[in-house]
């Protein structure tokens, strides 16, 4: 199929408004937010509504099992191998067949992402940078969701570590939603990421006062306080 024909395939699919605004993005410029968020490692999980799950098994990741991802995840086996070898502390859940369906990683020092944002994430003394979080769409809404970074803060606490720090891209909203059911605040701090032309990355950090999510979290409680 050529060029055009696949564009007018998407045009079609998605409507010519969300066309080009992809390929604006994608081409020309971009500029996502991401959010800093943090939580200790000792307050208690809210109660949470997922379905549960079994049949997993929690591996840490290292270069010999790297493989483990070749089924679900086969564009990342050589990045998994390559945080891994990094000295990155990495979860993997294995189903009953060896194959990793969902993985999440921790890292004690200054992180760079060089693999999807491009830019550095420093990390303090006692904190540890939780980045690559993912599951199949299998164990979408099941407590795995719960489970791995609860794994993942024991792991890094018993490394010396009292807080876990994120970043989270103001677009997903079902992300920060999960965030502020896990209880994590926000910092105050964002991140930005520019794309230029498809080639150029520059980036900066500001500040705010107040929270960013106010909505969501009042929509939360009312969710809560809502007679069952």
């Amino acid at each position: 199929m050529s060029a055009w024909q696949q564009l007018r395939v998407r045009i079609k699919r998605k409507g010519l408004r969300r066309t080009i605004n992809t390929l604006w993005k994608r081409y020309v410029f971009f500029h996502w937010e991401l959010l800093w968020m943090e939580r200790d490692l000792v307050t208690s999980v809210p109660a949470q509504k997922l379905r549960p799950y079994s049949g997993l098994r929690l591996v840490q990741i290292d270069t010999r099992n790297a493989d483990a991802f070749a089924r679900h995840f086969g564009d990342r086996v050589e990045i998994m191998r390559e945080l891994a070898a990094e000295g990155h502390t990495g979860h993997m859940y294995l189903d009953d067949k060896g194959d990793a369906v969902a993985f999440i990683w921790g890292s004690k020092r200054d992180y760079h992402d060089r693999h999807y944002y491009g830019c550095w994430f420093p990390v303090k003394d006692g904190e540890f940078f939780a980045f690559g979080g993912e599951m199949t769409r299998r164990y979408f809404g099941t407590a795995l969701s719960v489970d791995g970074q609860i794994c993942l803060w024991q792991a890094m606490q018993a490394q010396g570590c009292n807080k876990v720090v994120d970043v989270c891209e103001a677009h997903n909203i079902p992300a920060l939603k999960a965030h502020i059911r896990m209880g994590y605040r926000e910092q105050g701090r964002i991140r930005h990421v520019y794309g230029l032309f498809g080639r150029w990355r520059l980036f900066r950090e500001s500040r705010y006062s107040g929270s960013r999510l106010d909505s969501l979290c009042k929509a939360r409680r009312s969710a809560l306080a809502a007679p069952a």
